[in-house]
């Protein structure tokens, strides 16, 4: 029989006690959240479309919540447009070699951007200079703009029309809130959009 690895086991209680704490600042959220919420919908009935971006971790969190617009998340609905910015590889290696790697999302935004649509742009530092540039670009083209962040919001903070702060210091922990934020916004806009579930 294994002898207890009481430091390990205190390690692993300390780490999903702070996600618990990362998941339950999102509590203080609930207004931008519907902000959100809202924005999306609006974009959506109205023949618009959700793009996302992120590099690392968040280019993963942006492919899956636009995977979850588009496919479903837990009940059988039509697809919704979703468009995540990150899974294109020949296409960024091209502009981050013939341009620049800030310009690997907001090239997409000047492309395939439209007024009306949204911009989801995530980065648990708020300080990806690429993510920025996006937002820029969406300004310019009517594209409206969701910052999801951690920390204090970085750089990106206060530049977009809706944000999303995780208020924790840890990546791992800001991107586990972000996944949280990711199911319930597309929960509810299908909700707002198809009817409550069952329905």
């Amino acid at each position: 029989m294994e002898a207890e690895r009481p430091e390990a086991m205190s390690r692993f209680t300390d780490i999903i006690d702070a996600s618990i704490a990362a998941i339950e600042s999102l509590r203080g959220l609930e207004e931008p959240f519907d902000a959100a919420c809202a924005m999306l919908v609006e974009s959506l009935q109205n023949g618009g479309k959700v793009m996302a971006c992120g590099n690392g971790g968040s280019a993963a969190d942006s492919a899956h919540f636009m995977t979850e617009l588009l496919c479903r998340l837990d009940v059988e609905r039509p697809p919704l447009a979703g468009l995540a910015l990150t899974n294109d590889g020949s296409f960024m290696t091209a502009v981050g070699n013939d341009y620049s790697f800030d310009e690997i999302f907001a090239r997409q935004v000047t492309g395939l951007g439209n007024e009306g649509d949204v911009l989801v742009g995530m980065t648990t530092s708020g300080n990806s200079r690429n993510v920025l540039r996006a937002f820029e670009v969406a300004k310019e083209k009517g594209v409206k703009t969701l910052a999801m962040l951690g920390g204090d919001g970085g750089m990106i903070a206060g530049l977009a029309d809706v944000e999303l702060i995780v208020p924790v210091a840890a990546t791992a922990r800001i991107q586990e809130a972000h996944k949280v934020l990711i199911h319930q916004i597309c929960s509810d806009v299908r909700e707002a959009i198809f009817g409550p579930l069952g329905a």
